[in-house]
């Protein structure tokens, strides 16, 4: 199996699905307006909950460094669109800018966030760790 692909039982899977779970969540009252007001923005949404509720899924059955990547770009890319969003007028979404502190965007990014920060935190770990374990396992030519 790649490395990239074996479960590294990481303490930050825990940290990673809740704060997954929370984004999701805070995502979820907004949908039906964004779908709406400007229905791009309204599908993003939707992406990016199933998106975060698949990782935290992905965290507890199988936390694999490929699973963390996927948190840290996915989580990554909203905070990102966040503070697009807020120094930018997007296309319908004009009265988002300067808004920086709408309560379910703050507690969308916090949580999106913890889960780069728990997410690094697991990879660079497994790199850290990575070699030593995986040259203590017998390789497949010996």
């Amino acid at each position: 199996m790649p490395i990239a692909l074996e479960r590294q039982s990481s303490p930050m899977r825990r940290v990673v699905a809740a704060a997954a779970v929370a984004a999701a969540a805070a995502h979820v009252p907004v949908i039906g307006e964004h779908l709406s007001e400007a229905p791009y923005m309204g599908v993003l949404f939707i992406v990016l909950t199933v998106g975060c509720l698949l990782i935290a899924a992905a965290c507890l059955v199988h936390d694999a460094v490929v699973v963390y990547g996927a948190a840290i770009v996915t989580c990554g890319l909203a905070i990102i669109g966040y503070a697009a969003t807020r120094l930018v007028a997007f296309p319908m979404l004009a009265d988002d800018v300067g808004n920086w502190f709408e309560p379910l965007g703050i507690i969308a990014v916090l949580s999106e966030a913890v889960v780069v920060v728990a997410a690094l935190t697991a990879v660079r770990r497994f790199l850290a760790d990575g070699p030593r374990h995986h040259a203590a396992l017998p390789s497949a030519t010996s």
